[in-house]
């Protein structure tokens, strides 16, 4: 079930949203990976979304959401794919708001195309812009940016090996349950979660999420 629209305060006044552009990389050359991602985005996060996610052109996903921590998820999802340039657009969306996502506008969307372009030449495939700041620039965005990528670059480095484990952990499993789960001893789950920096990510996230909030609610005040 999607928000509705007045869950998230689009009648009466403007508010400023995250909008998730995604091109998937080498299409032409490349199996369809968009189809997929929109189920998984729906089935995950669906009840966080302003729109369904949906297929702006043949090789393009888009999603509307009001909630940082849902943005800073599908970014971290969609760059894990290695497989898309993702850009954030931090802004204002025309309202009232359509029924799909690819009839929606505003600049927002404009902010996260743009983003998505410049994510072409960052090697972490991420880029971050707010529209309503002068030339789309603002200290908010570019330290969202660069703290993002930062973290991206640990993620990049990590191991399939470390990615299991993550992915144990991320179900809600306790590093003791998962390491009975891979089969391996307690020090070596232990050794595998350092070599991963599991933990500096999940001491960046929180802090990460809430600087996007910031940068969200900036775009108010400067727009």
């Amino acid at each position: 079930m999607m928000l509705e629209v007045n869950e998230i305060g689009f009648i009466g006044r403007v508010v400023d949203v995250f909008v998730i552009t995604a091109d998937q990389i080498d299409s032409r050359v490349q199996d369809d990976r968009v189809t997929a991602e929109l189920a998984r985005i729906t089935a995950e996060h669906g009840a966080s979304l302003a729109l369904p996610a949906d297929r702006t052109a043949g090789d393009e996903l888009q999603v509307l959401t009001a909630e940082p921590t849902t943005a800073f998820a599908l970014a971290m999802e969609l760059t894990r794919t290695r497989a898309f340039h993702v850009g954030i657009g931090i802004g204002p969306v025309r309202r009232p708001l359509p029924k799909t996502t690819r009839e929606a506008s505003g600049p927002a969307f404009f902010a996260a195309r743009d983003a998505a372009t410049r994510a072409k030449g960052s090697g972490v495939r991420l880029a971050v812009q707010m529209q309503t700041a002068p030339e789309g620039k603002s200290a908010k965005a570019t330290d969202a940016e660069a703290l993002l990528g930062l973290l991206l670059i640990l993620r990049e480095r990590r191991s399939d090996a470390g990615w299991e484990l993550y992915d144990l952990l991320q179900e809600g499993l306790t590093q003791a349950d998962a390491a009975a789960r891979l089969g391996i001893s307690a020090p070596a789950a232990s050794a595998r979660a350092k070599a991963a920096h599991l933990r500096a990510e999940a001491a960046a996230s929180d802090p990460l999420v809430r600087l996007l909030e910031q940068t969200d609610r900036a775009t108010e005040s400067e727009g």
